[in-house]
């Protein structure tokens, strides 16, 4: 180890992923900078400052590699090609498999948001809110090209609807995390799926 306490060898991009499933876990309140840096190696405070700034700027570098490596499950809902319903049903799937999947945390890291009023909370609150905004603004584009194709009854409201899939997508990681099984999330989509084709009829 060097006289700054980051070990021999350290690799700063491994370490960010490494944050990001601590983040991921815990919600950012609760990634305690001792945790950080354990899964890091042991790094000391000053190393850690002097690789990342501050807890927040290491949160923003972890969630941008999470939206890189596992916001793709989202893609069909900014898919202008797919018909709207089929482009909604399509995410939450996706989202379901991704969420699920026991290869790392449960959920979703921008479900999280902390819920603190320090300066640092505050920023964290608005990047994860403006990500989650860019949902449901792709959820109600994918309505409104629904009902342009005639997919959805025209007493539906759209920003009504859309505020209730945008609900659905964030309370899938919330039941994720509370260790709700794939199968059984899958089956709350074909109802939520169930219920759009009934009031189409």
């Amino acid at each position: 180890m060097n006289r700054t306490g980051r070990p021999r060898g350290f690799d700063r991009d491994l370490a960010v992923e490494q944050a990001m499933h601590v983040f991921w876990a815990y919600g950012y309140e609760f990634a305690s900078l001792a945790k950080l840096r354990a899964v890091m190696g042991g790094i000391s405070s000053a190393s850690f400052y002097a690789a990342f700034g501050s807890k927040e700027a290491l949160f923003r570098e972890a969630l941008a590699l999470y939206e890189a490596r596992y916001g793709g499950c989202l893609d069909p809902l900014f898919d202008a090609a797919l018909p709207g319903r089929a482009a909604i049903e399509q995410a939450l799937r996706r989202a379901v498999d991704m969420q699920t999947d026991a290869a790392h945390p449960p959920g979703s890291l921008t479900a999280a948001a902390p819920t603190g009023g320090s300066p640092d909370a505050v920023a964290v609150q608005r990047a994860i809110a403006a990500i989650r905004a860019s949902h449901h603004r792709a959820i109600r584009a994918c309505i409104d090209r629904a009902a342009r194709a005639g997919e959805m009854s025209p007493a539906l409201d759209p920003a009504g609807l859309a505020a209730a899939f945008n609900g659905f997508l964030v309370g899938i990681s919330v039941q994720a995390r509370d260790g709700l099984d794939r199968a059984t999330l899958h089956r709350a989509v074909s109802e939520m799926m169930r219920l759009w084709h009934a009031a189409a009829a």
